[in-house]
């Protein structure tokens, strides 16, 4: 266990909010500009699976043109004078239409019924009406390529917002790695204002007394100016020091939404958990959840997909298009259902390439060698990725024994100090070690927050790459309802 460190001393003038890593953590993840990004950039994704679910369903329309009038000079035929000739026409349409389509996914065909009613007016000339319906019509169109675009939609697709699933629940470790780095970049400048706090105090009572000393002969010359030069630069080091707090003060305030003005005190973290991390364990977590792997799995469908369909458009093509309804036209609206008459249609649209000079093979080839490319490189990927895992947990696992070595480094320089301080006082010593040990003390405190940054660093690190709490024996997950309904 890591001994705690008191809260470190923030400004008195102002309200001060104490915090904690964890609690940092969590209010990033509720307020954040970040968090507040990574919630949207998921309903994205969301919206885009359901429009996708949505295509397979049954689809119906209503369509309309209910005023459409026309009056211009068009080009007759006078039989009369066997001649063209210009003449004013004026046209009034109206139509409306029902339509109900479905994707057949197994084929990638598409099924239709409608249903149609037109009216027609004409002044010009003869004063003529007529009413045109189609009260059923059935139909299927169907590309015979042997390319189904819509069966491929139906793989990759779900594995697309399974993959966005996984990267909503990673940008929110990513957050927390964010959140980690601003809280140590405020422990750090805290740590650096307690310091400067301690060596101006310290270096203030030295110079006091190596004044004293001076004027007694036991002193030299070199040595008191030493002891106003360390004064010196003690204050100017407070000076920075607080510039420093301010700094990341604002950074961290801005990060988690806060008011400018709010004033945060950080709780060094008082312990560590009683954590040692199995690599093979890690690396199985990473490749069930991480969302790298399912990205590889997705990019090998799509490029499936682009050498299907270049194999498709590289040989025969041919279309089915069908439909069997029944049509009726009559001068009233009350005749145009009657007897309606039957209405047919097969058409099978054929493309056979013949001369191309090699276009369509030149696809066909270009898309097979970039799924070979693409296959490739994500072996190195996945190569490179598992060693990621491995190497990350292993710095992890040698880091919790690397914070005990500095904690006890940072309580025995502390400790050393304090003796060569009592020592210098009673003129055991000179100014020369004596600022040899406050260096120690100094270098040794900043040792210890550098270890703990890095410590929790990993933690999330690996948390990110294995969604995994190593702590609770549990994956991360999300209540993505939840999150979609808020």
């Amino acid at each position: 266990m890591i001994p705690l460190l008191a809260v470190l001393s923030g400004f008195a003038q102002q309200e001060t909010r104490a915090l904690t890593l964890q609690e940092v953590i969590d209010i990033a993840s509720r307020q954040s500009l970040d968090a507040f990004r990574n919630k949207n950039m998921f309903l994205y994704n969301y919206w885009e699976f359901r429009n996708f679910k949505a295509d397979r369903l049954p689809s119906l329309s209503f369509e309309a043109t209910p005023f459409d009038f026309n009056r211009s000079m068009q080009k007759v035929y006078n039989y009369d004078l066997n001649r063209d000739e210009y003449k004013p026409r004026e046209f009034f349409n109206s139509d409306m239409a029902l339509a109900l389509s479905q994707n057949v996914g197994f084929t990638g065909g598409r099924i239709f019924a409608q249903s149609e009613l037109n009216f027609t007016r004409n002044w010009g000339g003869d004063d003529i009406t007529s009413f045109s319906s189609t009260p059923v019509s059935i139909g299927y169109s169907q590309s015979l390529n042997g390319y189904n675009a819509q069966k491929w939609l139906a793989r990759i697709e779900p594995v697309k917002f399974e993959k966005a699933k996984k990267e909503f629940i990673q940008a929110r470790e990513e957050l927390a790695l964010k959140a980690t780095r601003r809280f140590f970049d405020l422990v750090d400048a805290q740590i650096e204002v307690t310091i400067a706090t301690t060596n101006l105090a310290n270096a203030d009572t030295l110079y006091r007394i190596g004044q004293g000393r001076f004027q007694a002969g036991t002193v030299t010359q070199d040595e008191l100016l030493n002891l106003e030069l360390g004064f010196m630069n003690a204050k100017l080091a407070l000076n920075r020091s607080n510039l420093g707090l301010e700094r990341a003060r604002a950074d961290l305030n801005s990060f988690l939404g806060f008011e400018k003005n709010a004033r945060i005190e950080c709780i060094v973290p008082a312990s560590l958990p009683e954590l040692r991390i199995d690599a093979p364990e890690a690396l199985g977590m990473a490749i069930a959840n991480n969302p790298d792997i399912i990205n590889h799995t997705q990019r090998l469908l799509e490029e499936d997909r682009r050498v299907k369909q270049a194999e498709a458009q590289s040989g025969f093509n041919a279309d089915l298009y069908a439909l069997y309804g029944l049509n009726q036209n009559a001068e009233k609206f009350s005749e145009v259902y009657l007897d309606p008459l039957e209405r047919q249609r097969l058409r099978v649209g054929v493309n056979i390439p013949i001369l191309d000079w090699g276009r369509r093979k030149g696809q066909l080839s270009m898309a097979r060698s970039n799924r070979e490319v693409v296959r490739i490189s994500i072996n190195q990927e996945r190569i490179d990725f598992e060693q990621n895992i491995i190497m990350n947990v292993m710095e992890f696992n040698l880091q919790g024994e690397q914070v005990k070595n500095t904690a006890k480094a940072d309580t025995i320089a502390k400790m050393g100090f304090e003796v060569t301080k009592q020592r210098f006082l009673i003129g055991k010593l000179d100014v020369t070690k004596l600022n040899l040990a406050r260096n120690d003390q100094e270098q040794a405190r900043r040792a210890y927050i550098n270890a703990l940054r890095s410590y929790w660093s990993y933690f999330y690190t690996l948390r990110q790459l294995t969604l995994f709490d190593f702590e609770k024996r549990i994956t991360l997950a999300e209540d993505f309802d939840k999150l979609i309904n808020d």
